[in-house]
């Protein structure tokens, strides 16, 4: 019998090596534009363990640079977890005036027992983002919400906001929670019953996002009928998930920018009329629903992930 050896040239096994060592790079440093502007923040930013039952989360907190008590936001990650985007979002946030909490809801379901930083790549944390329980997501967000009411920087007043898939789950805690003043809905979807919403609620769509925006006339209506108030505004042109793609150094849609400068602005303004509002503004849930389109002049998520979201 013959022994046949299959011999691969130096070369070949060099680029191959270079190939996977790109990609893992390309894997890690997808975000590294966010990872800079955090750290380049003069903001205050620090870590913190949550508890509730027997479980325990951990929180990214972030301090603006002002004088008195301001109110508390709960920031909601994407699919992709709180990943650097998310925590520059955070940060971006402070800048405005407000304590921001940014829980990992991961915490606890990465590999060793770690959270978001300790899955292998993207597509594992959708996988495990996922896979969460609704009924625990809302636990942990109880949690970062009772952390945030005790924050003594605070004013005692909390708003949630989510994007992508937290965007869902920030209109979600909005029928779960009855002392936020308000929900900011950034292309998320509507939960099956509003009747329990309390807090006004504020929808960030993207007109080149089907998958969500035929959920926005269903949802205003039913928030119509509940005599909830609601109200959405569609970016024309820009994608899902434009307020990541609008800063994305990367982004090649125009519309997303666009999308992003305009609907930060309306963010800020909301949030502004918070300050002066009293706590849990609204608890009997005026009933007013508007809605608009706003033209930007568009996507964000990689294609295999779409349906995910």
């Amino acid at each position: 019998m013959l022994r046949m050896t299959l011999t691969i040239p130096r070369n070949l096994s060099l680029l191959a090596g270079a190939v996977l060592i790109s990609l893992t790079a390309l894997s890690t440093q997808a975000q590294e534009w966010a990872k800079a502007r955090l750290e380049a923040s003069p903001r205050h930013h620090e870590y913190v363990s949550l508890h509730h039952g027997s479980r325990t989360l951990q929180a990214f907190v972030v301090y603006p640079e002002v004088k008195g008590k301001v109110p508390v936001v709960v920031l909601i990650h994407e699919i992709f977890g709180l990943t650097d985007w998310a925590k520059e979002m955070a940060d971006e946030l402070a800048a405005k005036g407000y304590i921001v909490v940014a829980p990992d809801l991961l915490s606890r379901f990465g590999p060793n027992g770690g959270g978001t930083s300790e899955f292998s790549g993207q597509d594992a944390a959708v996988k495990a983002v996922s896979a969460l329980d609704a009924d625990g997501v809302l636990a942990d967000l109880d949690a970062a919400a009772d952390y945030a009411k005790k924050i003594p920087a605070g004013d005692g007043k909390i708003a949630s906001i989510g994007f992508c898939w937290g965007g869902g789950k920030s209109f979600a805690f909005a029928a779960h929670r009855k002392d936020l003043s308000a929900a900011f809905v950034f292309y998320g979807s509507g939960p099956a019953d509003v009747t329990p919403i309390t807090a006004p609620v504020y929808g960030f769509y993207a007109g080149n996002d089907a998958r969500i925006g035929a959920t926005v006339p269903g949802t205003t209506a039913a928030m119509k009928a509940a005599g909830k108030s609601y109200d959405p505004v569609t970016y024309d042109g820009a994608g899902h998930g434009f307020m990541r793609a609008g800063e994305d150094p990367g982004n090649t849609n125009p519309a997303n920018t666009t999308a992003r400068d305009q609907a930060l602005g309306r963010l800020v303004k909301l949030l502004g009329e918070l300050k002066s509002a009293p706590k849990a503004a609204n608890p009997g849930g005026n009933p007013t629903v508007r809605g608009k389109r706003v033209t930007a002049t568009a996507a964000c998520h990689p294609a295999g992930n779409a349906a995910a979201m």
